[in-house]
């Protein structure tokens, strides 16, 4: 079988003349893709979506992309749609010629499911990098995966952000004095101790019972957190369900208040009346995935500045690590 010439092509030679950048927004992320384009101060693309009466999408560029650098700005949150769309963006680009195409995916869906970990159950996560690799798309860039290991399914370089950039800032203008780090789990213990380390503050850990998916049976604290104002750290929230239970574990420990710093705000469910009903003062989350609703309890960090950045840095040839972790 022959190999895929457009996904082996080497990466534009940084010493030749620098080829157009096309930035482009897809349904799932309009609001967030136009703070990039103003942060990287430029338009967005022209492009039409347009649908068959059934809900077959037709995707149609209507400027030139050949030879362009160009960036299809997506998150696959309720994944289904979102992701067949980019596909077929991505598909449309190479088509029109284009030089280079990174998908940037904010938040990237199916990454829970990275591992076998019951007999019979797919490794959905690989199945979506081999579609986007397919498709032909020569990079991906994302932020928080699930799982560190979810950029070896990729064959196409990842640029992996750390919401730690944007985190670590807003914290940092704050008064930690008497804060604890906490994971809601112990698959998120490594996330957590970044910030704790970071900060020079304790962690502990809240050890979750499941009975199945999205339902938390159990949850047992692991450390004292007596007085102290607990800050949960995750990559995601979507029923919230670990979250308040979390937080209700904490707070009968006797911790002074909780509140909780998550990447990708899925909200799924009932999650949005979970958090308000919750013993959680504040949820701190990300733009990568837009809210459903506005709640007193959310607040929201930008990322466009981010990836603005990392975009750039790409098409200029620099370093990606260097925007995240002070190199």
């Amino acid at each position: 079988m022959l190999p895929h010439l457009f996904n082996n092509q080497p990466e534009p030679d940084s010493g030749s003349v620098m080829p157009e950048v096309k930035l482009f927004s897809c349904s799932a992320s309009h609001d967030l893709a136009k703070e990039i384009a103003f942060h990287f101060d430029a338009p967005l693309g022209d492009k039409t979506l347009a649908r068959f009466s059934d809900g077959e999408m037709q995707t149609i560029i209507n400027e030139s992309v050949r030879g362009a650098f160009t960036f299809f700005i997506q998150s696959t949150c309720q994944p289904h749609d979102n992701l067949v769309e980019l596909l077929l963006w991505i598909d449309t680009a190479k088509r029109a010629s284009a030089g280079y195409i990174t998908a940037v995916i904010p938040y990237f869906g199916y990454a829970r499911q990275d591992r076998k970990d019951k007999p019979r159950v797919p490794i959905s996560a690989k199945l979506m990098a081999n579609m986007l690799t397919a498709a032909g798309a020569n990079r991906i860039m994302t932020m928080d995966l699930h799982a560190d290991q979810v950029q070896g399914f990729f064959d196409i370089p990842v640029d992996h952000l750390r919401s730690e950039a944007i985190y670590m800032p807003y914290l940092a203008q704050q008064d930690l004095s008497n804060s604890i780090f906490a994971s809601p789990d112990v698959g998120g213990v490594k996330r957590a101790r970044i910030y704790a380390k970071h900060f020079g503050r304790e962690l502990v850990i809240c050890d979750k019972y499941r009975t199945k998916a999205n339902e938390v049976a159990a949850m047992t604290v692991i450390g004292d957190v007596k007085g102290a104002e607990v800050i949960l750290v995750d990559d995601l929230v979507d029923t919230a369900g670990t979250l308040c239970k979390a937080a209700d574990a904490l707070i009968e420990k006797g911790a002074k208040s909780v509140r909780a710093i998550c990447t990708h705000p899925v909200l799924s469910g009932k999650a949005y009346d979970n958090v308000e009903n919750s013993q959680l003062s504040e949820l701190i989350v990300c733009d990568t995935v837009p809210l459903r609703r506005q709640s007193p309890k959310i607040k929201v960090l930008s990322t466009s500045k981010l990836f603005s950045r990392a975009i750039r840095n790409t098409v200029e040839h620099k370093s990606i690590a260097a925007l995240f972790l002070g190199q």
